[in-house]
């Protein structure tokens, strides 16, 4: 059985690796979280009921 040679384990980990590193990258470019509609209407409503009376 023919060995492979030290030169063609880091091609082959440098290959995986950037094709890991390229997948990864290119998901958390391209997932766009949605965000609710109601989030404005929950921040005026809170801010009127914190407002402080000193």
């Amino acid at each position: 059985m023919p060995q492979m040679s030290p030169i063609n384990w880091l091609s082959l980990f440098i290959i995986f690796s950037m094709t890991f590193l390229m997948f990864n990258v290119m998901n958390y470019y391209i997932f766009m979280p949605m965000m609710p509609k109601s989030n404005l209407i929950n921040k005026s409503k809170l801010n009127k009921s914190l407002n402080w009376k000193w």
